[in-house]
């Protein structure tokens, strides 16, 4: 018998709908505490479709700099999923050299505004 797990997510709004925490658990989690975030992307896919759905939320708090941290992290585990799930390593990696080269012009647009 397959156990299962549920994930919980809770999105508070602003007055404007604007996401202004997000907190998830899962119940396989030992603690089954409640963890923040500052964003978040969730993928589905629908195979009838052939499509992917998504939840792309992020707070209003999360700063610039964050948000190059998260979307360069989360290629790199995009890229090391890719390698696990199909014979195609060669493209994982252009997926992982993407990912580096999107994070170096991030740091250098930064550098430029001096931030």
């Amino acid at each position: 018998m397959s156990t299962i797990s549920t994930i919980k997510i809770q999105v508070g709004l602003d007055d404007q709908k604007v996401p202004e925490s997000i907190a998830w658990s899962a119940t396989d989690n030992k603690d089954e505490r409640l963890m923040t975030a500052k964003g978040m992307i969730v993928s589905f896919w629908d195979p009838a479709e052939r499509a992917a759905l998504r939840i792309d939320l992020w707070t209003k708090d999360m700063m610039v700099d964050e948000m190059a941290d998260f979307f360069f992290q989360t290629m790199m585990t995009m890229a090391d999923t890719y390698a696990r799930a199909t014979p195609y390593k060669d493209q994982a990696d252009e997926m992982r050299a993407f990912a580096k080269d999107f994070f170096k012009k991030f740091q250098e647009k930064q550098a430029a505004e001096g931030k």
